[in-house]
């Protein structure tokens, strides 16, 4: 390390905080009545006295090396800080007219703590900084001196896993403290303590806080407690309590040294690996102390025993040693030292650049990669689940797809007249059944079951770009596999090989590493799991009731043991990278902090690791070239948190990578599941869809998860009638106006409400038009009639309704705003009525995820879009089917005619069930269609000029402002463009 660490403009890592799912316990938006005021920090605007931690150090001197926001730093090492109270030390400084301070911390011989590279970033008032966790409080505050009553009051945090508390009181008659109140001291593990000189009164009112704007205020009814000592512990007050710290002697015991600590370089990265420590209590955290380069002495917290050094020197030497650290901070010697060199940086990933076009001229097929066509058979895996499911018995396994079935399939898709493809997720997955890509596990690896040789991701995106192609790259921020995220945090379950278990858990393998594709030799599995469990309990360890049977029994009859599988309560995951409750109110804030499902672990997106771990991820697949990502579970991310983090990390990659016009044409939609018929979901600002196009309103603070929460009160306060409107989708009168994105997020979405209603062309064209004015710019908006998850209406079965209902649905996608996407398949109403999702209780064949391949042996090739140059075998069957001939001509005259890709609508002075009028004008290029779906439609107040249409040709010549059309029928449309090319190509079953 430098002399000074590096001045990163980043946001700390905070204390995760639940907020809600702890059964009731804590309120994660103060609700104070009269006791608690909304300010959880000192009024001070100009000073900030800052306390710093010392015990886990073991520094001889602290220095405090700051830089007011917007101001200088001071000279390495800093300030002296002063002794406060034992373990603590302390220092006011003036900030000026600052509203805070960039921070770090050294012993002044070059040892630093500067939060892991990204600086603490510190406000005004009295601020705590402990082991990596920001607090507001005096923690040598002390009111237990005087000579009136005394209460002494013991607080529990085993259960919110709070790493400070504060008590925030008044006694009987008196005054409230100052928020946040006074910080109180450890105890025991789990336990804080305060005594309160409390004068004349017989007892007090009090609330807790973490000191991070999360309160305990006994769901708003504040506690009560009288003289003495109380105890305080999951909403239970035990009075005249007993020490609950009493019978447990303090923890002076050391861990032992870390043991067999390794170090392994690739290019500019390495890896320090070691066995874990023990210790008479439990191992809490490692100290990772690095050597060599020009940038001096980092120590680094790490809560696993893996710890990946990146961003390196070339060429260089470094060493590292380990400690262990306990509870009480009690801390190991130095481990003995591991050594690597570095090597030259990896060169740039293949060429591949981004098509960088306007996204809206690109209708989109969407493909499950591992159910589409089958290239290589060799990468083929069945999983753990390949018997139970019923796919053994179809020879069908899960990962059947792959990248190199599908460039050899791009004709078929460009000969449907796409030129953009979605394909699911191609990180490294992990689960018992995880084809689909959003289980995962190693999020900078693709997962090899869809690579061959030849055909790997890169290749498969450049072979699109070749043919003119988009890629569109399904990811997910929201969690990671069952098991964790490799590189971030993989949790240890208690695996017991016994005579029932035996079967699941593999026996370890040290030499080997899981990657879905490579079979261990000694299970003879791909699915290994023999590095996920330990029958003893690992030190360190956090989870509750570890190895003891749950009561329960497993379908199969087995005992089920505690930490045996996945779950937010159990104490496996880190507070600091995944969040800790299940989902209680899908309209409700947990929905964005806490889990779906037990294969889905929720990452705490709030977190500077996470956020870095996922920035980092999905730079590397900006760099190879893709055209856009699709992102998964939005609606589970706060806005302000996408808006603050992700959509300017994505922006600023590609902006960096391949400049300003790719980064404004990189194309972002996000599944936003509102799964209702209304505009607003179920009144939920939050979790409609057009909500998360838009900017945020006003600032919120600058710690990411009491933002998070901030703006979600504030947004559903705001209410419905109080949110921002565009009017970018509109036309003014008949002309196309230039459409303000000021104020856009950066995130597209699918229109979930058009959606839930295509099981009639009619109502999903009502109910699209009636969200328009709440979406920064609809034009954008992604159109689909059904996915892998949901038909119409939330139907589980994929789209039903018939042939021409379906040919109607595409006129409709294919002209009206946005842009149309569908579902693989679609086109022949493959597996039409089945249930599209079963997981492993039926046969994918059986199911709207079935292997699409068999309608695609045989060879197609195609020059144009929406054109086949030539087919044979049964892909020239399948190309000949009635709606894929008017899903081609669909294709042919949408990107013959600009107003329909990118045009304004509007329907006034127009007559018609489903009729309006587009236009687009860009430069030398003015376009004007008027569209009429099945039915008659009559248009007053047009441009007079000569129009044509384009789909038979008929010319007509306005001269009075007024054009009527009769009805084409059921899925047939008029398309009279002004000064247009008249007819594009041949009457087909629909268009005629």
């Amino acid at each position: 390390m430098r002399s000074a660490p590096p001045r990163l403009p980043r946001r700390p890592l905070v204390a995760f905080v639940a907020a809600s799912g702890l059964l009731g316990l804590l309120s994660a938006v103060p609700d104070p009545g009269t006791s608690i005021p909304l300010q959880t920090v000192a009024d001070s605007t100009s000073t900030a006295t800052v306390f710093y931690y010392t015990k886990t150090k073991n520094w001889s001197s602290t220095y405090l090396h700051y830089a007011p926001d917007g101001g200088s730093w001071t000279t390495v090492p800093g300030v002296r800080m002063e002794s406060a109270c034992t373990d603590w030390v302390k220092k006011t400084v003036d900030l000026g007219s600052a509203a805070g301070l960039q921070a770090t911390f050294n012993n002044g011989s070059g040892t630093w703590d500067n939060n892991g590279g990204n600086n603490y970033a510190l406000g005004t008032g009295t601020i705590t900084v402990k082991d990596g966790v920001i607090a507001h409080s005096d923690p040598c505050a002390d009111t237990g001196t005087g000579s009136g009553n005394q209460a002494t009051v013991y607080y529990s945090t085993a259960t919110s896993g709070w790493t400070t508390a504060n008590i925030h009181y008044a006694p009987s008659g008196g005054s409230w403290t100052a928020a946040p109140g006074l910080g109180m001291e450890s105890a025991c593990t789990g336990w804080w303590k305060k005594t309160l000189d409390i004068g004349t009164a017989t007892s007090l009112k009090a609330a807790f806080n973490n000191g991070n704007g999360v309160w305990d205020n006994n769901n708003s009814s504040d506690y009560t407690i009288p003289t003495g000592t109380t105890t305080v512990k999951d909403k239970a007050v035990t009075t005249s309590a007993a020490n609950p710290c009493a019978t447990e002697a303090p923890d002076t015991e050391a861990p032992t040294a870390p043991t067999k600590v390794t170090a392994s370089a690739t290019d500019t990265s390495i890896v320090v690996s070691w066995e874990a420590a023990t210790d008479n209590k439990a191992v809490t955290k490692y100290q990772v102390t690095r050597t060599g380069g020009g940038k001096g002495t980092v120590v680094t917290d790490v809560g696993s025993t893996v710890y990946s050094d990146t961003g390196l020197e070339e060429k260089t030497a470094y060493t590292y040693t380990v400690k262990a650290v306990d509870a009480a901070g009690n801390t190991s010697p130095a481990s003995a030292a591991a050594t690597a060199t570095t090597g030259t940086a990896a060169p740039a990933p293949a060429a591949g650049t981004p098509l960088g076009t306007d996204p809206r001229k690109d209708p989109i097929y969407f493909v499950l990669t591992a159910r589409f066509y089958d290239g290589d058979s060799a990468n083929n895996r069945g999983g753990s689940q390949h018997t139970k499911s019923g796919n053994a018995a179809n020879n069908d396994p899960m990962f059947r797809g792959d990248f190199k079935g599908l460039v050899n399939k791009l004709d078929y898709i460009k000969a449907l007249g796409f030129s953009a493809v979605w394909i699911t997720p191609v990180v490294l997955n992990r689960s018992d059944y995880d084809y689909h890509g959003y289980h995962g596990y190693d999020f900078y690896k693709v997962d090899p079951r869809l690579e061959s040789a030849g055909a790997t991701y890169q290749d498969l995106i450049n072979a699109a770009h070749a043919k003119g192609m988009k890629i569109y790259q399904d990811v997910v921020y929201n969690h990671s596999s069952r098991w964790g995220a490799k590189g971030l945090y993989t949790p240890t379950v208690y695996g017991v090989r016994d005579a029932q278990w035996s079967w699941y858990y593999d026996e370890k393998n040290e030499g080997f590493e899981y990657d879905g594709l490579t079979v261990e030799p000694k299970s003879g599995k791909s699915y290994y799991n023999g590095d996920l469990w330990s029958t003893a309990e690992p030190t360190g360890n956090t989870c509750v009731n570890w190895g003891k049977p749950t009561g329960g029994k497993s379908a199969e009859g087995y005992t089920l043991y505690n930490c045996q599988w996945p779950s937010p309560t159990s104490g496996m995951f880190p507070k600091a990278y995944y969040h800790q409750c299940w989902i209680g109110n899908w309209e409700g804030e947990d929905s964005r902090s806490c889990w779906l499902h037990e294969d889905l672990a929720d990452f705490n997106t709030e977190s500077t690791p996470v956020q870095n771990y996922l920035i980092g991820a999905y730079d590397k697949y900006i760099d190879m070239g893709v055209d856009g990502f699709r992102i998964d579970t939005a609606v589970h991310i706060p806005r302000v948190t996408w808006n603050r983090r992700f959509l300017p990390a994505i922006y600023d990659r590609v902006t960096q990578k391949f400049g300003t016009t790719a980064a404004q044409n990189f194309y972002v939609f996000g599944e936003v599941g509102a799964f209702v018929n209304d505009k607003w979901n179920r009144g939920s600002v939050n979790h409609s869809a057009q909500f998360f196009t838009w900017k945020e309103r006003k600032e919120y603070s600058a710690d990411d998860e009491t933002a998070a929460i901030e703006q979600f009160t504030y947004e559903n306060n705001l209410g419905t009638g109080n949110q921002p409107t565009s009017t970018n989708a509109f036309l003014n009168g008949n002309a196309y106006h230039t459409p303000d994105h000021s104020q856009f997020s950066g995130m597209n979405i699918i229109d979930m409400r058009m959606h839930m209603n295509f099981s009639d062309a009619q109502n999903a064209y009502s109910n699209g038009k009636d969200s328009d004015d709440s979406v920064n710019d609809a034009t954008y908006s992604v159109v689909y009639v059904d996915s892998h998850d949901y038909g119409p209406n939330k139907s589980s079965t994929r789209y039903t309704g018939g042939t021409d209902a379906w040919a109607e649905n595409m006129s409709l996608m294919w002209t009206f705003r946005g842009i149309p996407t569908l579902y693989y398949g679609s086109e022949i109403e493959f597996q039409k009525g089945k249930q599209i999702d079963c997981g492993p209780t039926c046969p994918l064949a059986s199911t709207g995820r079935a292997y699409y391949g068999d309608n695609l042996e045989g060879t197609v090739t195609a020059s144009e879009f929406g054109k086949a140059d030539s087919a044979s075998g049964q892909v020239a069957t399948t190309l000949s089917q009635p709606l894929v001939k008017h899903l081609q001509r669909l294709n042919q005259i949408r990107r013959a005619v600009p107003a329909l890709q990118m045009g304004q609508y509007s329907t006034d002075g127009i007559s018609g069930s489903m009729a309006f009028k587009r236009r687009y004008t860009s430069g030398s290029t003015d376009s004007f269609a008027l569209v009429t779906v099945t039915g008659d439609a009559t248009y007053t107040g047009i441009p007079n000029g000569t129009y044509k249409d384009a789909v038979t040709g008929d010319t007509r010549t306005v001269t009075n402002g007024t054009l009527s059309v009769s009805a084409p029928g059921k899925g047939n449309l008029r398309v009279y463009v002004l000064n247009g090319p008249g007819k594009i190509g041949t009457d087909g079953p629909y268009l005629k």
